[in-house]
């Protein structure tokens, strides 16, 4: 890597450096950075803060959030609506099935 130059702010240092990538990995992540609307430099920099993280406890790594369980009884969980949920999803196939009948007749 070569220093380029150095610009102060109030509290962000940004340095120019060369990288050298294989042309594979760099057509790649142009790709990439292109497809998400952003810059190249914006792409490589969450990478290296991903990669730079810190790492959790090998004790923690395998352990996984899971979603908390209803310790009630039996029936919904409360503020599902059955009827509700129901006729959306009805409302939903007849706009899909709409749809599929006018893609066929055009």
């Amino acid at each position: 890597m070569r220093l380029t130059y150095i610009c102060h702010g109030d509290t962000y240092m940004h340095m120019r450096t060369s990288l050298h990538l294989p042309d594979d990995l760099l057509k790649r992540a142009k790709n990439k950075a292109a497809a998400d609307g952003r810059t190249l430099t914006s792409l490589v920099v969450e990478g290296l803060r991903l990669v730079l993280s810190p790492k959790p406890n090998a004790g923690q790594s395998g352990k996984r959030n899971m979603p908390r369980v209803s310790k009630a009884a039996g029936g919904l969980m409360p503020g599902f609506d059955l009827v509700k949920i129901n006729t959306q999803t009805e409302e939903l196939e007849d706009t899909a099935r709409m749809q599929r009948t006018r893609r066929r007749s055009e």
